[in-house]
Order: C-alpha cells, then structure tokens, then sequence
C-alpha cells in the first residue's frame, strides 16, 4: 500500500491509499480518481515528503491519514448540499434520464433523484421540458 497526497485544479489537498503507484496511475486513467472535496477528477499528485516509521517494538504505529474537511465557506455548503442529496433523494445511476423522463410523464413515481447522464440526453431532457439541474459533485462510490 502507498499513500499519495493528491491536489485538484481546484487546489484542494488530500491523501488517498494505493495499492501500488502503478496501481494510481490506471485508476486515474479510467477516470476513477476525484477530489473528496469537489469531486474534480482532474487531480494529480501534490508535492510530499517521504513517511519514515520510526515505531519500536511495542510502540504505536503511525496514525491513519484524515482528509482535510472543507476549507471554504463555499466548500462546506457543497459538503452539506451533497450530503443532503444524498439522505434526501434515490440514486438512479445511469438510469437518470430514463427515470427522469418516467418522473415527469407520470409513470413512474414523484420522488426526487439524482444520477448521471450524457450531455446530449441531459439537453433533451432541458428541451422536453423535464426539470433537471447539474450537480457540482459525484457519487460517493466514485469518491475516493
């Protein structure tokens, strides 16, 4: 396992694990990695100073990284707009469109959503009258 100190475009820092340093490199690749904070996935790793343990036997280890918690006012409203999606409303995944479109003509049930989609379908969506707005972060499950 490696740790990394990661930073966004949006210079949010954090630090994530890593089963290998190549092991980072495919993930961020695919798309997988993204700021804890904002959810960008245009990081990068950060400038860092090696971890040296120096524990004795019988000593405690070092003690597992935290991620830095919103700096920004404007960082803690988005923290608790996400959480409050989150808690208040379905995921639907990649299904958004189709279950929004449902929502809105009445065949599915009334209840707030939230999920991804294309920009193109999310266009049609604005067209057709479906009332959608883009959120400034993503899931949980592919936070890091």
């Amino acid at each position: 396992m490696i740790q990394f100190t990661l930073k966004c475009t949006n210079d949010h820092q954090f630090d994530s694990w890593f089963q290998s340093g190549s092991a980072f490199d495919k993930l961020l690749a695919a798309g997988m990695v993204t700021c804890s904070v904002c959810g960008s996935p245009e990081v990068s790793k950060a400038m860092m100073a090696p971890r040296v343990s120096k524990a004795e036997k019988g000593e405690e280890g070092p003690k597992a990284p935290k991620l830095s918690a919103p700096a920004s006012p404007a960082e803690q409203a988005l923290a608790e707009l996400k959480k409050y999606v989150e808690k208040n409303s379905d995921y639907v995944g990649t299904n958004f469109a189709t279950e929004a479109r449902a929502i809105h003509s009445g065949d599915a049930p009334q209840r707030p959503i939230w999920g991804e989609t294309r920009g193109d379908e999310a266009k049609k969506l604005v067209e057709d009258g479906v009332p959608i707005a883009p959120l400034p972060f993503t899931p949980t499950r592919k936070s890091n």
